[in-house]
């Protein structure tokens, strides 16, 4: 029987150790694990951890994050060539793309999540490759070590601890954090939608605030604002999900919450026009069918965010239940505070190759990267395809650098690198709620090109994503959600 075997295979003796078995030794880092969580507050924080590789190891490429751009190179690299250690605070991640329909029920939320050692096995079987659930604290390029800290969520019981990790080849995927424009109360009292914990934070409050509207003795007014979802915004996130939001209520809301089904409604707040990169059609056609499923469009700028209420730069006061902010990403507090060469907007300045120029063994892929200016190339957008794009393309270029022998740290110097990265645009796709979608497939907002809008880019845009959905595990519960909620409505579930 499995288990059985599995029980011996972990009680019996192992006699025939290899060498490679042996580079994860008990004095680098388990122990000091197991000391941290035997003893409590009187442990000594462990300060070492994976000590630089010797010349009978693989070299080691350590990657700091598990967004889009990350989990493409792992996916991408030689395992064969390379030993692998990721750095993450989450142990998975996340297709954005289909984030927002998880806040509402159309999805569940393991559905956008793939966990890493899925994506690349090795982490999870090969002696020598690992996933650690840590920050990074510092980089030390000259060392070839970068300082890490562990995440602990908080918990009473546990204290974060540092350790320290050598690289042969490090990748900076950190990604971005969301922008508040320096605006008071923003981060306070607004909800992002970036990972699968604000979906459900989202998901809860929204929930929260249908059935205590239902409670006797909740005034009007006050039915009104706990009701008033508003979504500050207009790119393609803060779009989809005023969509998703919209068809929730239509298709949902006002047939299982009868009483206050008059007084829930949606507000998108942009500054400018909605979907500005998308053709001028599209863009129109996206106007014209929110405001048809029943989503407010106002153009205004925030001033404030109040506890309660949003306080707009002409002075007009939004009273709200629930308030999602997607206003674009910038630079994080990691990426600033680094003293590396910066592109223009603060990203970590790259070459045409993906790398830091001032750290040797240094790359650096996704929306925490962007063109030194003297480059002469324009910062690419933060998109999940620029970020996978640059993922593919560095797993390439490290397997062909690896395979010259220049995988170990301060090597490979006079290696031929090939072609520099170029990104080309395959388009964009939104969609706007009630079996509608827009699909613009120009390589550029100036250029000239196929741009489509209904239930055709529908059809469309729900094809293409359960194509690049990671792995087949999640593209069958991807279309077994889609065709429960198709025929049985959303779950309205509070959990």
């Amino acid at each position: 029987m499995s288990w059985f075997r599995n029980l011996t295979r972990f009680t019996t003796p192992v006699k025939n150790r290899t060498a490679s078995t042996a580079k994860f030794t008990p004095t680098l880092f388990s122990l000091q694990h197991l000391h941290h969580f035997t003893t409590g507050d009187a442990a000594v924080q462990p300060t070492s951890g994976l000590g630089p590789t010797k010349k009978t190891d693989k070299p080691r490429v350590v990657v700091l994050g598990s967004g889009w751009a990350g989990c493409r190179l792992m996916k991408g690299i030689d395992t064969s060539i390379y030993d692998v250690v990721c750095v993450s605070p989450r142990n998975h991640m996340v297709f954005t793309p289909l984030l927002a329909s998880t806040c509402v029920g159309t999805l569940e939320f393991r559905s956008v999540a793939e966990p890493i050692g899925r994506i690349q096995p090795a982490i999870s079987s090969e002696p020598g490759s690992f996933f650690f659930l840590a920050n990074c604290k510092g980089l030390d390029a000259k060392n070839h070590e970068v300082h890490c800290q562990t995440v602990t969520d908080g918990l009473q019981s546990l204290k974060p601890w540092d350790f320290k990790l050598s690289y042969d080849k490090l990748v900076l995927a950190s990604g971005a954090e969301a922008s508040t424009f320096g605006i008071n109360g923003v981060k306070e009292h607004a909800i992002f939608l970036r990972e699968v914990h604000h979906a459900q934070e989202i998901r809860r409050k929204l929930l929260l605030n249908l059935m205590l509207s239902d409670v006797p003795g909740v005034t009007d007014e006050e039915k009104r604002r706990l009701l008033h979802c508003v979504v500050v915004g207009g790119g393609p996130t803060g779009v989809e999900f005023s969509g998703e939001l919209s068809d929730f209520i239509m298709k949902d809301v006002r047939q299982r919450y009868s009483h206050v089904k008059d007084y829930i409604h949606v507000t998108l707040i942009e500054a400018n026009d909605i979907l500005s990169s998308f053709d001028d059609r599209l863009r129109v056609y996206a106007t014209k069918q929110l405001t048809k499923s029943g989503v407010r469009l106002v153009r205004g700028t925030v001033k404030e965010v109040q506890s309660k209420k949003i306080v707009l730069s002409d002075g007009t006061d939004v009273p709200y239940g629930l308030l999602v902010w997607s206003t674009g990403v910038g630079p994080s507090s990691f990426i600033r505070d680094m003293d590396l060469p910066k592109a223009p907007g603060g990203r970590v300045g790259i070459d045409e190759w993906l790398r830091v120029p001032s750290a040797p063994d240094v790359f650096a892929i996704g929306d925490c990267s962007g063109y030194l200016e003297s480059t002469g190339k324009a910062t690419l957008p933060a998109l999940a395809q620029v970020a996978e794009r640059e993922g593919k393309y560095l797993a390439e270029l490290l397997n062909k650098i690896g395979k010259a022998g220049g995988g170990f740290a301060n090597s490979g110097g006079d290696i031929e690198l090939g072609a520099p990265f170029v990104y080309k645009h395959l388009g964009s796709m939104a969609t706007v709620g009630s079996y509608k979608a827009l699909v613009d497939l120009r390589q550029s907002k100036e250029a000239k090109g196929l741009s489509l809008a209904g239930f055709p880019s529908w059809f469309i845009w729900r094809s293409a994503y359960l194509t690049r959905v990671v792995s087949w595990r999640n593209r069958f519960y991807v279309a077994i959600n889609w065709l429960t909620t198709f025929v049985f409505g959303r779950d309205i579930s509070r959990i």
